[in-house]
């Protein structure tokens, strides 16, 4: 069983039975006693509603201690978990539970007022994730079951619910654990099949590599669990140690943070560039700037006196007790990069993707090398597609325990990424160096990280967006952490239509206003700028995507 997912979640509740597993920020609480007694209810009425081994349960609402609840009920059981982002639109929820083949839906209850369970038809059951309450079921057993859930509870633990009670399902490596979603729209979701070998894999990384994390550290989750850079260092990797975890069950403002590092203290911070970028440009470059700290940063001993100062007024906003920010998710400003390094700031830029469930590459932050994410992880292999790897830029491509199975249902889709000797390429380019430190020269798919590690695919705003009155052509970009539609309009027939000049700005402010009416919080189009010539294009047709970057 050591080289099984479950067998680490089952000793992670034996070995810490009595200590405190999960908490609500600022509300309840739960023991991995409670945690277990949670789980083992969970599966009373996964029996109930006719699940098998191998049934998909979708689970789709905000961080929370019932959210993880659900996870790992999921996965013990035997059924194959498919977490959804809470905060994709109702009919790309729709789409991802019907495409998923889900029988079974766990739901927040903010999530639940917008969908619409006729649209669901194939689930056997909806239990809101709140109270885990049954809101819809095909059996009266399921409904029986919680209705009378401690009674059946007793009666299958007859004398007492002890440790001895906690058997799980024996996972075997190449079998399908989860299916997790790049996307929510129904043109662009691609469902990563993990297996429960790449989520072992990736928990027995961090088990050995983050070893600084103890049973009982306070650690904070603020990253979506719906997506694997979150699931796997925030929860899996905590919950594993017997740590105890707090979730943000709010949306994570800087104050809500900042006020959860003061009371929690992490050893360990799991981030987004944007978080840490905000904190250093606003609040410690202009001060760099200012005429006096200039000066003393160009006089020897007083220059070291004030960076560390600096760095340790940094290292008390988070908390105090930080032993390792990791980083990852998008590049980190360079110039922010190389400032942290300046003063020694313990923090690591790592790499991964879905597909990798996540984990290539991370390094200890006392062994980080600036510009790089660090090393190929264990029991994953790397190669760069190019004559000379060191110092030609060519595609990243990675082999080993944490690829991905495949892309559920799309056979074309896996097929343009993994080759028949197992190797899969990444879509993203890279040098290595002759000590094997991966330096990432670019992305060639163009995802954009969103403010709290949401992914955000500008071609799907850009299908959208193309489809509106008058443009021809559009590329969305990130600029300083916010989304910009570069557009090239349709004049000629903008011109027959009488709209020319001011008229032709005021139609695509009018798109995008429509637009952001359909697109989720973390992907609102801030500004619109027109474009007077057709976007330069490869000759596939295809929009030189790098050429527009710093528009």
């Amino acid at each position: 069983m050591q080289q099984s997912f479950n067998w680490y979640i089952e000793n992670a509740i034996k070995e810490n039975w009595e200590s405190i597993a999960l908490s609500d920020f600022k509300g309840v609480s739960y023991s991995y006693k409670d945690i277990a007694r949670k789980i083992a209810k969970m599966h009373i009425l996964l029996e109930a509603a006719d699940i098998k081994h191998g049934d998909k349960v979708a689970i789709c609402g905000r961080n929370s201690s019932h959210w993880a609840v659900a996870f790992f009920a999921t996965l013990t059981y035997g059924a194959v978990a498919v977490p959804i982002l809470h905060e994709f639109k109702a009919d790309n929820v729709h789409h991802i539970v019907n495409h998923s083949d889900a029988k079974f839906l766990f739901v927040g209850d903010i999530v639940w007022e917008n969908l619409n369970e006729q649209q669901m038809p194939e689930l056997n059951a909806i239990v809101m994730m709140t109270d885990f309450s049954v809101l819809k079921s095909r059996t009266n057993k399921l409904i029986d079951a919680r209705e009378h859930l401690n009674e059946y509870f007793g009666k299958r633990y007859p004398s007492r619910f002890t440790k001895d009670d906690v058997k799980y399902y024996e996972d075997k490596p190449d079998e399908l654990a989860l299916i997790n979603y790049t996307s929510g729209s129904t043109g662009f979701s691609k469902g990563v099949m993990l297996s429960y070998r790449s989520i072992w894999s990736n928990l027995k990384f961090c088990n050995e590599n983050l070893d600084f994390l103890q049973a009982g550290d306070g650690t904070v989750s603020m990253l979506p669990m719906a997506h694997m850079y979150g699931l796997a260092i925030e929860l899996l990797n905590p919950f594993a140690k017997g740590c105890h975890i707090h979730f943000l069950t709010r949306v994570p403002s800087p104050k809500v943070i900042m006020d959860a590092f003061a009371e929690i203290k992490p050893k360990l911070i799991v981030a987004v560039p944007l978080i840490i970028e905000k904190i250093i440009r606003t609040k410690v470059f202009p001060l760099l700037e200012k005429p006096l700290v200039k000066l003393m940063l160009m006089v020897p001993v007083l220059d070291t006196q004030l960076l560390t100062r600096i760095k340790n007024k940094l290292e008390e906003t988070f908390g105090g007790n930080l032993q390792e920010m990791i980083i990852g998710g998008a590049a980190l400003n360079p110039d922010v990069e190389q400032f942290l390094s300046k003063i020694d700031f313990p923090f690591t830029v790592g790499y991964g993707m879905t597909e990798c469930g996540p984990l290539i590459s991370y390094a200890w932050w006392q062994e980080a090398r600036t510009g790089s994410c660090g090393k190929v992880v264990e029991r994953m292999v790397a190669r760069i597609d190019s004559a000379d790897p060191q110092s030609i830029v060519g595609e990243l491509h990675v082999k080993g325990d944490n690829v991905m199975m495949g892309y559920y249902k799309n056979e074309e889709a896996t097929r343009q990424v993994m080759k028949d000797d197992g190797w899969m390429n990444t879509g993203d380019l890279a040098i290595i160096d002759e000590d094997g430190y991966l330096y990432l020269k670019g992305r060639s798919k163009s995802m954009i990280l969103g403010p709290s590690g949401q992914n955000i695919y500008p071609e799907e705003i850009e299908a959208k967006l193309n489809n509106m009155p008058y443009v021809s052509e559009s590329l969305v970009i990130d600029q300083n952490g916010k989304l910009v539609a570069l557009v090239y309009p349709d004049f000629e027939n903008a011109e027959r239509a009488g709209l020319a000049g001011d008229k032709i700005t005021t139609q695509m402010e009018e798109n995008r206003i429509a637009l952001n009416k359909e697109l989720p919080a973390y992907s609102q189009i801030s500004k619109t700028k027109i474009y007077y010539e057709e976007f330069e294009k490869t000759p596939k047709r295809s929009i030189k995507r790098y050429l527009y970057q710093n528009s």
